[in-house]
């Protein structure tokens, strides 16, 4: 039997879960994000119902211009609690397959098994998911992780009947090399950008790159790495060990911009100190702080500090963040502020 990596995707997770428990919603254009009013301001939509998109509302719009998109829309709040109870039913279901799970999200994982038909396997946890949590997905196979995560792009477009596509090494080429370098996993516009600038425009052109200005222009490992990305290259080994969290962030954004030095530094700390005792909480300590500001204008710089030693002191943390905010240059009203620090790695 051979080694394959599949990806399973869910579709439309959170509208999904939303809809599997108001299933008079089924068919409607749902908009979750926020508190589900969209007449509030600075509220995200989290995701779309497929119904919501064919209206152009999109994850990471603001709900102000979905509403305006598509007014007859069902708006609802984002309910975090409820993705994950039903993320791990997912999972709980991969897992009684004789496979590995490596979770990505909530909506997503990679699957390693051995299995001469991996179209079956796929088939069949399709079938599972669905049948024991009333959610779908669709299974991208591969030979590694980036051509399985790009399988499932394609196993999406074939639609639900099928929900399944293999790429690997065997139809990459004629699969892969006419496309953008968008397409590609990892890859986004600024990169896209990047790359185009150096005549990189399709996943050959990628694929063909001199290393040397590969690597010259982004650095060795990054370098290295989008051109192994163009040829398809990717891991095959996977883990069901959780990952270790290595930092924890908060973030708010204000209804109100905040328009003087000392608001600004007052929800800073109060944040910072928010954020100190969680991590406290849970047994962790801190040995880095970033803030973040993002401007009326989204301009939004960060900057860091690492601690002279590690702590779990909020105190320290609130002090060291209200130093990190005096290297900004406050000359516009904040919007966002955004605290993240980084735990010592447990021994």
């Amino acid at each position: 039997m051979s080694w394959w990596v599949l990806h399973v995707d869910m579709d439309q997770f959170i509208a999904a879960v939303e809809i599997r428990r108001r299933p008079e919603l089924r068919g409607l254009p749902v908009v979750v994000g926020g508190s589900g009013d969209p007449t509030l301001p600075r509220q995200v939509v989290a995701t779309a119902s497929y119904e919501a998109r064919a209206f152009g509302v999109h994850s990471g719009m603001p709900v102000r211009a979905a509403y305006k998109k598509c007014p007859d829309a069902v708006f609802l709040p984002s309910d975090p609690k409820a993705y994950d109870a039903a993320s791990a039913e997912v999972m709980d279901t991969l897992r009684t397959f004789p496979v590995v799970v490596e979770v990505w999200g909530w909506d997503e994982c990679f699957v390693g098994a051995s299995t001469d038909d991996p179209e079956r396997l796929a088939a069949d946890l399709r079938a599972a998911v669905l049948e024991r949590t009333g959610l779908t997905c669709c299974v991208g196979i591969g030979d590694n992780k980036t051509r399985a995560k790009l399988a499932t792009n394609f196993a999406k477009a074939a639609g639900e009947r099928t929900g399944i596509y293999r790429l690997t090494a065997a139809n990459w080429r004629e699969v892969m090399d006419h496309r953008p370098v968008r397409d590609l996993w990892g890859i986004g516009a600024r990169m896209e950008h990047n790359l185009n600038e150096l005549g990189l425009l399709t996943v050959a052109d990628l694929a063909a790159a001199d290393v040397d200005v590969l690597k010259k222009r982004f650095g060795p490992k990054m370098g290295t790495w989008y051109a192994a990305l163009g040829r398809g290259l990717g891991d095959t080994q996977l883990t069901d060990v959780p990952r270790e969290p290595v930092s924890r962030s908060h973030e708010e954004t204000f209804p109100t911009d905040l328009a003087d030095r000392e608001s600004v530094a007052r929800e800073l700390r109060r944040i910072a100190v928010e954020v100190t005792q969680e991590v406290v909480a849970e047994g962790r300590t801190i040995q880095r702080v970033w803030v973040k500001l993002r401007f009326v204008n989204f301009y939004t710089p960060i900057k860091s500090r690492k601690l002279p030693s590690p702590t779990q002191d909020p105190e320290v943390i609130a002090t060291t963040a209200q130093t990190l905010l005096d290297k900004f240059d406050l000359h516009r009203p904040i919007r966002l502020l955004g605290v993240r620090v980084e735990f010592v790695p447990r021994t």
